[in-house]
């Protein structure tokens, strides 16, 4: 793609729009994805690893696909929690669009599509999703991250699959760094070369130790 990534705002590339069967929520659906998005022909490791070592979403609430692509995580969330309001977030307008017709394909009326710049300020979130964009660089990516962690609820999650050798030790040790106060971070799995990293929001005040009589 040369400079066409995938996280462009506008990719420059040909979309070649393209269906492609995939298993979400346990289900076989059929997607459209297209040129100049990430892993437009399939499921991607990364991907496929977070889905596979999270938990069940919340019930209900708002939940956040970060980087949402062609729609993968936001579309399971949504199959997998139809009461809960799904935000399907990112910058490249062509996943947006693939997104939003992926949704309504799929009949999933709780998905929100949206740029990152049109989530409401009060929109607090009860999971956080994401294979996040780590080629975007460093300082890229810690302000995404600076930016949509602290919108968690108490008592919820954040869930980051991150390739190891494209740094997720240090992201760790990052995250661990910069959400001292009221968060905690630790390595949930690891499965095919990726880390899947948690984030939580305690509730305030944390629960502290018990004491014994």
């Amino acid at each position: 793609m040369g400079e066409d990534h995938y996280f462009s705002a506008s990719p420059a590339s040909a979309e070649k729009l393209r269906r492609v069967r995939v298993t979400l929520a346990g289900s076989e659906v059929e997607v459209i994805t297209a040129g100049g998005v990430f892993s437009p022909d399939h499921i991607d490791t990364g991907t496929a690893v977070l889905l596979a070592n999270t938990p069940p979403p919340p019930r209900g609430g708002h939940l956040l696909d970060l980087g949402c692509g062609w729609g993968p995580i936001a579309l399971s969330l949504a199959m997998d929690s139809p009461h809960s309001t799904i935000w399907a977030v990112d910058v490249n307008e062509r996943a947006l669009d693939l997104a939003q017709r992926n949704a309504d394909a799929l009949g999933l009326v709780n998905v929100n599509v949206a740029h990152p710049d049109d989530v409401p300020d009060d929109v607090t979130f009860r999971t956080i999703r994401s294979n996040p964009p780590i080629r975007v660089g460093k300082n890229e990516l810690h302000g995404l991250l600076e930016r949509w962690i602290p919108r968690l609820d108490e008592r919820s999650d954040a869930w980051l699959v991150v390739q190891r050798n494209l740094g997720s030790d240090s992201l760790q040790r990052w995250l661990a760094a910069t959400f001292t106060r009221g968060f905690s971070v630790h390595r949930a799995a690891t499965a095919r070369g990726f880390r899947v990293l948690k984030v939580r929001r305690h509730g305030t005040p944390e629960t502290g130790a018990i004491t014994l009589p």
